[in-house]
């Protein structure tokens, strides 16, 4: 038995090596607490469980649902886009309903990227968007991002040949990991690259509803001309808390929207129906609690960075997402420092090497559990500050 030659590219997953060192610290009587994974602590509204619940009880909802979503999903979605992004969507044929955006991520290179092709992936960032391109035979070149131009990419430094041979171009904002955010200029340039070298742009914006300070993150499709050239994702387990629901979207060009509906055709059967229909009643139900949910974060996120400061690691202040991207000591990489967090205090945070070598030296923070668990990791990680400085 032989392993695909593809798979070589694909290391072991992250967080299932993470998984199994908290697993065995735990049966050590360790109390672990985990502040690695964006991963909302807080359930979804009352509302929404038991709409769930009344469509799983229904003769009908247990049929197989359709590749391309109920069309009430869609509308939703398209509704949901016009009211919160002021941007028009056909629902027939701009938005397509994902087995949460991870899954679309994969896919989307499966649509567009044949072996030996090109795709322009950011680092740091999300692993998925390097592995799909691996998982279709592609090739990656690497864009960096700098915190000097504020985690944005340059462009302008892409070397024309590379972008002439490019795909694709992920964008994600606001970012994962360093929660940066993108100017609207910063779009707009974006999307007339796109335009020049005739590739697909595929913005994954999942935290586009946790936001802090009064700011409010845009949709890219609010940007002239980009309805043509971006496909953008987004997804109901950060802003409706139902993370381990899988449901999400994937909506813009209509053939990249096409093309990532025939490749989803023939690789699954869709979303259970009872939670296709939880999503329209999240979407379209009441918005008003998530103010209140991004307050409770955004406490959480200034708990953390008055910590960090009084452990001497700088870090960047987010106005959005569920991060803090922090520098570890000088002593330390990434690696070693959370390691060292972990087996000495049982506080579990995300080395900045898993998202690439521009991640190194940095860890990133989640405010993904409750407030009194965050303040003990914070004592916890002021003493192994302490400690190791």
């Amino acid at each position: 038995m032989r392993a695909a030659t593809r798979l070589s590219r694909i290391p072991t997953s992250f967080w299932a090596e993470v998984g199994q060192a908290i697993a065995a610290l735990r049966a050590q009587g360790v109390d672990v607490i985990r502040l690695d994974v964006g991963d909302p602590d807080m359930p979804p509204r009352e509302e929404i469980v038991d709409t769930l619940s009344a469509a799983a009880h229904a003769p009908d909802s247990h049929r197989y649902p359709g590749g391309s979503g109920a069309m009430e999903l869609r509308q939703a979605i398209a509704g949901y886009y016009a009211r919160r992004f002021g941007v028009t969507l056909d629902p027939a044929r701009e938005v397509l309903p994902l087995i949460g955006s991870k899954e679309g991520i994969a896919h989307v290179a499966l649509a567009f990227v044949d072996p030996g092709d090109l795709v322009l992936v950011p680092e740091p960032a999300y692993p998925t968007y390097r592995l799909g391109t691996y998982l279709a035979g592609g090739e990656v070149h690497v864009v960096p991002l700098r915190p000097e131009n504020g985690y944005l990419p340059d462009l302008a430094a892409i070397p024309a040949e590379v972008a002439r041979r490019a795909k694709i171009l992920w964008l994600n904002y606001p970012h994962n990991p360093t929660g940066a955010v993108a100017t609207a200029s910063f779009f707009a340039a974006a999307v007339e690259f796109a335009r020049r070298y005739d590739l697909l742009i595929c913005h994954d914006a999942p935290y586009c509803d946790v936001y802090y300070d009064g700011y409010r993150p845009p949709s890219m499709l609010e940007t002239p001309g980009a309805r043509d050239v971006v496909l953008e994702f987004n997804s109901l387990s950060k802003t409706y808390n139902m993370a381990g629901w899988r449901v999400a979207m994937a909506v813009g060009s209509r053939e990249a929207v096409a093309e990532l509906a025939r490749v989803k055709s023939n690789t699954d059967s869709g979303i259970f129906t009872p939670i296709q229909r939880a999503a329209i009643a999240a979407l379209e139900g009441d918005q008003s609690w998530i103010g209140p949910r991004n307050a409770i974060y955004q406490a959480r996120r200034d708990l953390i960075l008055a910590a960090l400061r009084d452990a001497g690691l700088a870090a960047r202040t987010p106005v959005a997402s569920l991060y803090i991207w922090a520098e570890v000591p000088a002593s330390h990489t990434s690696l070693t420092f959370t390691k060292g967090l972990l087996e000495a205090q049982g506080v579990s945070v995300s080395p900045g090497a898993m998202y690439g070598v521009g991640g190194e030296r940095h860890i990133r923070i989640s405010v993904t559990a409750p407030t009194p668990r965050i303040e003990e990791a914070m004592r916890r990680l002021r003493a192994y500050c302490a400690s190791v400085v």
